[in-house]
């Protein structure tokens, strides 16, 4: 009678655990192509801003065109192809090659956004003549592709073909250093006296609910925070990597004590024991035991913090650092600009050719979040001890 009772009741508990399985793998296989779909659109779209057209067009140098840039090339025969920025920039060009003064041959120049979208096969708003006097010019072997270099070496651009990512890499850069210079040490100090120091009391127990709160709230207040206190009341330059890497290293504080407060916790109090047992005093068991121990989780938890930090824009949107910045900054306190900013500036630009350009600043800030989760990851199976 019982085996009569039990085999439908075990039969529905196996059918159960079948179907969460199976939902359980879908919701997986369902993760995986979103981010497949994600990634491979990014990388459609963005691959080609990693390369840039050149055309050879011929170039008059002279006294007047070296004044007047624009004339340099003929308006009416090629004016639609070469980029206004190429031609600005001719002035410094002839500074470092004077030797085209007084010249009149065909040179290679940078092609405007319309034509590069035209070669790349994307929307442009080229007339039927000028799209014939570029595929002849294609014939001829007057266009080329070449690696897009103004990506990497120039700041950011009214001008689509010129603009380019190095300015906004280099204040994320400096952004960075401001934030783990201020959020590592006193996250991990706060970790230390909160876990092996501090009295297990209400006081304790109150900030210890607050830190675990604040790792929650939206990030936008602590640009807000940074905003009243950094600028307004300590009068930090706004825009400046000084003040987005104090705003930033408020916002990741609170991660870095949990993530270290948790790996002062997996230490076992075995070796703290076998510290006092020794005649050691408290401090010396943490800083020469329970410490070393500890640090692989604690550099893991510090990374994630920063990494999260790195891709972070409504708080550096609070302290300014969303600015207009084509120039990049030497100091940390220049106004500068950082990654996700600059991706949200382009990303609402109205020009087509800064989609493939947002596309790629995508892909670059991916590939950095990406590394320095491996790092983090690394740091943790290489140092991870067992007992």
């Amino acid at each position: 009678m019982d085996n009569y009772f039990h085999i439908p009741q075990l039969a529905k508990r196996k059918a159960k655990a079948k179907r969460f399985k199976y939902i359980a793998m879908m919701a997986l296989v369902a993760s995986v192509a979103f981010l497949a779909f994600f990634l491979s659109d990014m990388i459609i779209k963005g691959h080609g801003a990693f390369t840039q057209t050149y055309v050879k067009v011929p170039v008059l140098i002279n006294e007047k065109t070296a004044k007047f840039t624009h004339l340099a090339v003929d308006r009416k025969e090629y004016g639609f192809m070469v980029s206004r920025a190429w031609l600005r920039g001719l002035k410094n060009t002839l500074k470092d090659t004077p030797e085209w003064m007084n010249t009149n041959k065909e040179r290679w120049t940078l092609a405007n956004s319309n034509v590069d979208q035209f070669i790349k096969g994307k929307y442009n708003r080229l007339k039927p003549e000028q799209i014939k006097k570029i595929e002849q010019m294609q014939k001829d072997g007057k266009v080329e592709r070449r690696f897009n270099n103004i990506f990497f070496e120039k700041g950011d651009s009214k001008i689509p073909e010129f603009s380019g990512f190095m300015a906004s890499i280099v204040g994320t850069i400096m952004t960075m250093i401001i934030t783990m210079l201020i959020a590592v040490p006193l996250g991990v100090m706060t970790a230390i006296y909160l876990e092996e120091f501090a009295k297990d009391n209400k006081f304790t127990q109150i900030i210890e609910v607050n830190i675990n709160n604040l790792a929650a709230i939206p990030s936008i207040l602590f640009g807000l925070l940074g905003l009243a206190i950094f600028i307004n009341f300590f009068g930090v330059p706004r825009s400046s990597p000084l003040v987005g890497g104090m705003t930033l290293a408020l916002m990741s504080l609170p991660v870095i004590i949990v993530s270290s407060k948790a790996a002062l916790k997996s230490v076992p109090d075995s070796i703290r024991q076998a510290g006092f047992a020794l005649g050691l005093t408290k401090w010396q068991i943490v800083r020469d035991h329970v410490l070393p121990l500890a640090m692989p989780g604690m550099l893991t938890g510090a990374i994630i913090a920063l990494a999260q930090a790195m891709g972070e824009t409504a708080p550096l949107i609070m302290v300014g650092m969303i600015a207009f910045i084509p120039d990049i900054s030497t100091s940390f306190l220049d106004a500068t600009t950082v990654m996700p900013a600059q991706i949200f500036t382009w990303s609402g630009m109205p020009e087509r050719a800064y989609i493939e350009r947002t596309a790629a600043g995508i892909l670059v800030l991916l590939g950095i979040l990406i590394s320095l989760n491996a790092i983090a990851i690394y740091l943790r199976k290489k140092y991870t001890k067992t007992w």
